[in-house]
């Protein structure tokens, strides 16, 4: 159990650490090297890690081509503009309105798409205002938060719900009727707090007569046209591939490489560096980490997880989700919402998943929020705090501690209501 932590403490370490310029796919790759060489995990380990995550990783990598070439075409850019004119310049109406925005970018591009397209957008548009840094910082931290926070509606919305969803075998019309609600309740309670912690810092008003006319930002008008209608055909795809048992990667990743080629033929993108560009590192991410997490579950961990949520299931039906879901917030906190997950599932499977089903939402809503109250909590949050380093903002653990360790346990809560 030692030799297992140890290995992924480290491993964690130099990922956050990244001495060097030592990219996150290639720590985790070189962790899971050292676990297969000391004997924390074997072959048919790595075999069966590979089986877990390879959709959803692939499915990921689509979402993200997808969403790039959409970002090229200038949809988010525009989708931007077009909440701030609507707000009339009120800071208030402004602040809901790009929250309800990344709400919508994380539940159809994933929490990790709008860290990486829709934050340098939003900062953009916030220093084109002229904001003041306090509220710059408070949508910036908003921002950060809904990414998360609204990652539940679909399978598709985060890579935690991929990995769940292919490991219980949840179809995605399933999922979507069981998380509906909790992702309401989490949108809603997450306006609520997020605007009650920085009502006092949202400027009253907001000149966004100065932002450009939201279609001068368009690279192709009939790209942009044509973009609505394939994500509308996408999600039919996805129901259907639902119906037949088809794995979600080969919608996401096959769906994203054709628009990509559409994209490619109306000379709007580059195809090569497009591919080239997309984030593989998190591929090896993925199954490096996951390999290493592995070992945690051959020392026992999973075994301990699982007894402490039978201890749960004893007190009754309420305390057993919130409980839960609580667990896998705190545990994602502390070691990242990527390796929960899986040790979360597996544990809840050794429980049992017939009878317990709602334990496993719960260990989502809980791998999905608890990563916000740290900043190592989630990838998207990595993904968020490095693509605002690269802009010059530099937000400080302590600093963002402070406002994730308060906001997250009300929306948390308020979530898991939804599955009681």
């Amino acid at each position: 159990m030692l030799l297992a932590f140890g290995l992924f403490l480290v491993t964690l370490l130099f990922i956050i650490w990244q001495p060097k310029g030592l990219q996150i796919g290639t720590t985790a790759v070189i962790g899971a090297i050292i676990a297969l060489l000391i004997g924390v995990v074997n072959f048919e380990d790595v075999i069966t890690v590979t089986s877990i995550v390879w959709d959803a990783t692939l499915a990921f990598i689509g979402i993200i081509i997808l969403s790039m070439v959409l970002d090229e075409i200038g949809f988010f850019e525009w989708a931007a503009i077009k909440m701030a004119k609507l707000s009339d310049g009120s800071g208030n109406k402004l602040f809901i309105y790009i929250l309800l925005l990344g709400a919508f970018v994380s539940a159809f591009f994933a929490n990790d798409g709008a860290a990486l397209i829709l934050t340098p957008i939003v900062l953009a548009k916030m220093k084109y205002l002229k904001m003041k840094p306090l509220a710059i910082f408070a949508f910036l931290m908003a921002g950060g938060f809904i990414g998360d926070s609204a990652s539940n509606p679909f399978v598709i919305s985060n890579l935690t719900n991929i990995v769940t969803a292919g490991y219980f075998k949840i179809g995605f019309l399933e999922y979507l009727q069981n998380m509906f609600l909790p992702n309401m309740l989490s949108i809603f309670a997450s306006i609520v707090v997020l605007w009650i912690y920085f009502r006092k810092d949202i400027p009253l008003q907001v000149d966004v007569d100065a932002l450009p006319e939201a279609k001068s930002v368009l690279k192709d008008e009939g790209m942009f046209k044509l973009s609505w209608v394939f994500l509308a055909l996408l999600m039919v795809a996805y129901f259907v591939g639902d119906t037949y048992g088809l794995p979600i990667s080969l919608f996401a990743l096959g769906g994203a490489l054709i628009f990509l080629i559409i994209a490619s033929v109306k000379k709007v993108v580059k195809p090569v560096e497009t591919i080239k560009n997309a984030p593989w590192q998190i591929v090896w991410f993925s199954i490096g980490l996951y390999v290493v997490v592995y070992g945690l579950k051959n020392a026992g961990l999973t075994d301990i997880i699982a007894s402490w949520i039978v201890e749960l299931t004893h007190q009754g039906t309420t305390v057993a989700i919130i409980g839960t879901g609580f667990l896998s917030a705190f545990i994602s906190s502390v070691m990242n919402n990527m390796p929960t997950i899986m040790i979360m599932d597996i544990a809840i499977d050794k429980v049992g998943y017939i009878g317990n089903e709602a334990l496993v939402y719960a260990n989502i809503l809980g791998s999905n929020l608890g990563p916000k109250m740290t900043p190592i909590g989630s990838l998207a949050t990595l993904l968020w705090l490095h693509v605002l380093a690269q802009k010059g903002v530099k937000i400080g653990w302590g600093e963002y501690m402070k406002v994730g360790v308060v906001i997250t346990p009300p929306v948390l809560f308020v979530a898991l209501l939804g599955l009681i």
